[in-house]
């Protein structure tokens, strides 16, 4: 992995044992994948639900996104995007890159982004059981998890996804992300973070398969892994990125340890030679701050 980008926004060359981004250096040059950033502060990905009924963005979008691009060099990470139609279930104005009508509408934003000299990745999203029942029932989808946990008792039950599903799943992550190079990104983030599809499958706070997908650290990974892999294969390991939220209590997440599984996890993704690996301090839960100890540090992940 070539950067490390932690909330908010640590950039660090490969795994060394120090952040890189503090008020010494936060304006230096960074290469992340293909991009050559002028500066090291990046836009994190934010939802702003400006898509229509067919989950393509609107024109308001291009120009959300072009204002953030003002200053030359900035590296942009789009709001979460679906990669499927059976990845929604959540928020109906949500944007997709799933349709060549999506690609095309987000053309129009990634050319904006470029004529102001800028750079721009896009997060793919399953939400899987962090959906909404409402509007599962309103596309005709089931609410789909690793297992049939909930968020939590206030939250419907979802149904484990099956082996097939699985690969499915998997398949459409690489689709995404090709569709989303056509539509001009300079690359694609995996959202693998905040109690989405893939954290689900990652911590054993959803997760209880006892078949290869579950079970044990390496076969919690599995899922994640497969996707990075796949993702990386159709577009490049240079324009694939990832983020993780290891401590994040969000939707029913946090483990009681963390460590080794997110540990095993980033060291098997380092060998892929992703563009960049995102964390999510520990203080975040989703949309919100959170207490924490001292205990709970992301140092662990520059030695993984």
């Amino acid at each position: 992995m070539r950067g490390l980008i932690s909330m908010s926004f640590g950039v660090s060359e490969p795994f060394a044992n120090s952040y890189i981004f503090d008020m010494t250096n936060f304006s230096s040059p960074i290469d992340i994948g293909r991009c050559s950033l002028r500066h090291r502060v990046v836009m994190a990905p934010m939802t702003r639900l400006r898509a229509d009924e067919n989950h393509a963005p609107l024109d308001m979008m291009r120009e959300y996104y072009a204002q953030r691009a003002s200053v030359s060099g900035t590296l942009l990470i789009t709001e979460a995007t679906f990669v499927s139609a059976k990845s929604r279930g959540r928020d109906e104005n949500a944007p997709g890159i799933f349709t060549q009508q999506q690609v095309e509408a987000w053309r129009h934003v990634t050319d904006e982004v470029h004529s102001k000299g800028s750079f721009i990745f896009m997060q793919l999203w399953h939400v899987g059981r962090a959906a909404r029942q409402h509007a599962l029932d309103k596309a005709g989808l089931e609410m789909v998890s690793s297992s049939d946990i909930p968020i939590s008792n206030e939250y419907p039950t979802p149904r484990p996804m099956t082996t097939e599903e699985i690969w499915e799943c998997i398949a459409s992550f690489a689709s995404a992300a090709r569709n989303g190079i056509d539509a001009g990104f300079d690359g694609v983030e995996i959202h693998a973070a905040n109690g989405y599809l893939i954290d689900q499958f990652t911590q054993d706070t959803c997760n209880r398969r006892t078949d290869e997908w579950g079970s044990s650290i390496e076969n919690r990974s599995r899922f994640c892994l497969e996707i990075a892999k796949a993702v990386s294969q159709e577009i490049g390991p240079d324009r694939t990125a990832i983020r993780l939220s290891p401590f994040s209590t969000f939707q029913g997440m946090r483990m009681q340890d963390p460590e080794p599984q997110f540990t095993h996890l980033i060291s098997q993704l380092k060998h892929l030679g992703l563009a960049y690996l995102h964390l999510v301090e520990p203080r975040i839960a989703g949309n919100a701050d959170r207490e924490t100890d001292d205990k709970e540090s992301l140092d662990f992940a520059l030695d993984a």
